[in-house]
């Protein structure tokens, strides 16, 4: 079944229907849906020691994923940067996401690609790509880009800013409805990105995110990355 098809008899002008912050409590959460997982993403630029920060912060807590995003550098540079890295999450059973480049993500055999609304078509990802990679897309706050991911064959769609954030300034800021919206309807998860803290992480979780998105939560831990993580793997531990 395709999100066509479940979407069929749904509206979703969003300009003319706002969605109702419970909609959500009307439902009960599938008991087989898993439990909300850590979604890591890199600074936007990274030093010599990152490998050492990552190594560590991937062996403090569950991680399910980390993206590698450097804004700024070509992608040859970035390619340069990524192997090592890439060894580490394999280390640690992490997946390997590449930010922005499908070119990219497929020169270094990457484990996916996270696509912004300007960064080509989740159909291009696939077919270069293949079917096991993993192909995320920014929806900002629209359930109808989401609506228009999951139909285009992404595996995760991601809503946000949440809060305000020093790592990427933000033009959107959706409710945490649209979660419970999102993971209500539909089996492709959901990711929580903008200004995640592991104080303010809660009530995204509770919303119905599968994964939440942090950065400088983690990196700019005053205890370090490792602690960071740790912080996160102990509000989602409480969570689940």
């Amino acid at each position: 079944m395709t999100i066509a098809d479940d979407t069929e008899s749904l509206p979703f002008n969003e300009d003319a229907l706002r969605l109702d912050p419970g909609f959500a409590d009307r439902f009960e959460r599938d008991p087989n849906r898993p439990a909300c997982q850590l979604y890591l993403i890199s600074p936007p630029a990274i030093g010599p020691d990152f490998a050492t920060m990552l190594d560590e912060a991937l062996a403090a807590g569950p991680v399910a994923a980390f993206q590698l995003r450097l804004k700024g550098l070509a992608d040859h540079a970035i390619a340069t940067l990524a192997p090592p890295l890439m060894e580490i999450c394999r280390k640690h059973d992490v997946a390997f996401i590449v930010n922005d480049s499908i070119g990219l993500a497929k020169r270094l055999g990457a484990d996916g690609v996270h696509l912004g609304q300007e960064d080509g078509d989740p159909r291009e990802a696939r077919d270069a790509l293949g079917k096991d990679a993993q192909i995320g897309v920014t929806c900002h706050d629209s359930r109808h880009l989401a609506l228009e991911a999951g139909e285009a064959g992404a595996d995760y769609v991601a809503f946000g800013a949440f809060y305000p954030s020093t790592t990427k300034e933000a033009k959107h800021r959706p409710e945490p409805s649209i979660l419970g919206w999102w993971s209500t309807l539909f089996g492709i998860p959901c990711v929580a990105i903008g200004g995640i803290t592991a104080d303010n992480a809660a009530p995204l979780i509770e919303a119905g995110a599968d994964f939440i998105a942090v950065s400088g939560a983690v990196w700019n831990h005053p205890q370090g990355p490792a602690a960071g993580v740790s912080a996160f793997s102990t509000v989602l531990g409480g969570a689940s």
